[in-house]
């Protein structure tokens, strides 16, 4: 059995399905290092992580160390972030950012978590930066881009969000009724597996893996 060989970064991994996502890489025998980028240190300690602090922003004049697979977890929403301006400086020029600066570090698999809609043509905002960014990404030439749409994340987030806690109750009980599967809301934790199995089997070229699938490769 192949193990530790490969080495990662992670960015949003303060994040629901991020921190689902750190938990598996630290986990998994395949990773021998995890790099984690935030505007903040992780409490989370353990041999094979390394943290570093940034500024997304600036994140081309603070090169990466070289790593294998990059995996993005970044995004927001609107109401936390204060303007339609703010949504897109995170969930699309972020993204972007760390893209290139893994790019730049030789990483040979991007791996990315997007929205199940995202379209750029979408008269909705959420869902035209989501699409937006998946096109710009499909333009830097990774080896593997594999891009993740997940429909409404379920899990214990950090902040409270009333609304979205709601909906969130509701549609676990409602979740057996719902079909196709792909309109199910969706585990982080199921997300965050299956963002690892792609990566280790991820093909070249540019995947798209919608809710339905994530649904039965995070089980």
């Amino acid at each position: 059995m192949e193990t530790q060989t490969r080495t990662a970064v992670v960015a949003g991994a303060s994040g629901l399905v991020g921190g689902s996502l750190l938990d598996t890489l630290l986990d998994s025998p395949r990773y021998r290092e995890v790099l984690s980028l935030g505007r903040r240190p992780l409490s989370r300690q353990h041999p094979k992580l390394v943290q570093r602090t940034v500024d997304f922003a600036r994140l081309a004049e603070e090169p990466l160390p070289p790593v294998d697979d990059a995996f993005c977890c970044l995004g927001t929403t609107i109401k936390k972030a204060g303007s339609q301006e703010a949504f897109r400086a995170v969930d699309h020029d972020a993204v972007l950012a760390f893209a290139r600066a893994a790019k730049q570090a030789g990483a040979r698999r991007f791996l990315v978590v997007t929205a199940l809609g995202a379209n750029p043509r979408s008269r909705v905002f959420y869902n035209r930066v989501k699409g937006e960014v998946e096109e710009a990404l499909k333009g830097l030439g990774f080896e593997s881009l594999v891009i993740l749409q997940p429909s409404l994340l379920l899990g214990e987030r950090a902040e409270s969000r009333p609304g979205e806690r709601a909906a969130i109750v509701a549609s676990r009980v409602l979740a057996p009724l719902l079909r196709p599967l792909g309109s199910r809301p969706i585990e982080a934790r199921t997300v965050a597996r299956a963002m690892l199995a792609l990566a280790l089997d991820a093909p070249q070229g540019v995947r798209l893996a919608p809710s339905g699938e994530l649904q039965e490769l995070g089980r």
